[in-house]
């Protein structure tokens, strides 16, 4: 039963992502992809890291693959100058995968593992403790720094998004708050009596 469940996951995460670069449409491209993020949140569950999968599904599939989804059925896109730019673009693209798979033959086949490889891959087991527990204590005791310094530079990087992202038009009204707060009621209003039948 756990063969066929691999087997099952490890080609509908393929075929997923294969469809994703290859669907016409868009969105259809988007539910591809959330196919696949399920599947490898599959594989996880099989190999016993329970909590990555809640984390693949929570994260991926439910903040990101859907803020995709809503972000493309609200683009308005063409779908026709969509195909033509596919067609256009399809054998420089075709050629740059050629690269990669040659790139990727190069290596695998040039491959050697260590003796020692097999014991580093191995995270430690700790006896009578959960999932989640055990990468609490790895990620806070043995890796501490360089989880805490992978989420300095993710805090920059967001960051100098935001930074390089903003742009200040001078033709826009925007909001002075200091000049709101510091204001004059006595300058800012004025009181006016005005006659029944008698307009500003």
């Amino acid at each position: 039963m756990m063969t066929f469940a691999f087997y099952l996951f490890a080609v509908s995460a393929c075929i997923a992502g294969l469809m994703v670069v290859t669907a016409r449409n868009p969105v259809h491209s988007v539910l591809w992809l959330i196919l696949a993020f399920l599947s490898a949140s599959g594989l996880f569950v099989l190999q016993g890291a329970e909590f990555v999968a809640m984390l693949l599904i929570i994260v991926y599939v439910g903040a990101v693959a859907v803020l995709f989804l809503f972000v493309v059925m609200m683009l308005d896109v063409d779908f026709a100058e969509l195909r033509g730019e596919f067609a256009r673009y399809l054998p420089l693209g075709a050629l740059i995968a050629l690269i990669l798979l040659a790139q990727l033959a190069i290596g695998l086949g040039a491959w050697q593992s260590a003796e020692q490889a097999q014991a580093l891959r191995e995270a430690p087991i700790i006896a009578n403790t959960l999932n989640t527990h055990s990468i609490g204590l790895i990620l806070y005791d043995r890796y501490l720094l360089p989880f805490q310094l992978a989420g300095l530079i993710l805090l920059v990087a967001m960051i100098g998004a935001i930074v390089l992202t903003l742009r200040h038009r001078r033709d826009i009204k925007r909001q002075d708050v200091l000049a709101q707060m510091y204001r004059d009621p006595a300058k800012a209003m004025e009181l006016r009596d005005v006659k029944p039948g008698q307009g500003l």
